[in-house]
């Protein structure tokens, strides 16, 4: 990989720590910079429309980063409630220890840019969407109607964005782990 690609890749990196962590608006590009320890100019030679830029693609790549996640906990091996339940327990156990998180997955910079920002609104929605398709994929594999696959997807990431809202305020994975418990309620045929 050469330098450039190192550097862009570094302040990505970087990025996507703090704006997942403290959000758009609480991080500077200087302390992107500084985290990274990219050179300065890197910034605009790499993201050349700045903070907004390097928001979006931030999110992106959270995106895919729980895309993964979501991949390997809804396992085929096992039935569909227990693999939403591993998931979702799996989430709660990062907020378990909440001086060692890492960040949020979108959930902040949505709530802080949607109103303010459409390329960020649109970018924090189509990651939404993303995963709550995979949701609905799932249930549709298990046997589910895919009108109701559709809306469970929807009504499972947003159980699950709430519920890590309520985590961090907690600080402790309690409310995702009551997701978990009543995922056999919600997915009853």
């Amino acid at each position: 990989m050469s330098t450039k690609n190192v550097s862009r890749e570094s302040i990505l990196a970087a990025a996507t720590r703090l704006f997942h962590l403290q959000g758009y608006h609480g991080t500077g590009l200087n302390q992107i910079l500084k985290e990274s320890g990219a050179p300065k100019g890197s910034l605009y030679y790499h993201f050349p429309e700045g903070k907004e830029q390097l928001a979006i693609e931030a999110v992106q790549a959270m995106a895919r980063y729980i895309e993964n996640d979501i991949k390997t906990y809804l396992r085929y091996d096992v039935d569909v409630m227990t693999a939403f339940q591993e998931h979702i327990r799996h989430i709660a156990e990062q907020f378990n220890n909440t001086d060692e998180l890492d960040g949020v997955p979108i959930g902040l910079m949505a709530a802080e840019t949607s109103l303010i920002s459409e390329p960020l609104r649109k970018a924090c929605q189509a990651a939404f969407e993303g995963w709550e398709l995979l949701y609905a994929k799932r249930l549709i594999e298990a046997g589910y109607d895919p009108a109701s696959a559709q809306k469970l997807g929807i009504v499972i990431n947003s159980m699950i964005e709430g519920a890590i809202t309520r985590s961090l305020t907690n600080k402790n994975g309690e409310p995702l782990q009551l997701i978990a418990e009543y995922i056999p309620i919600l997915l009853k045929k």
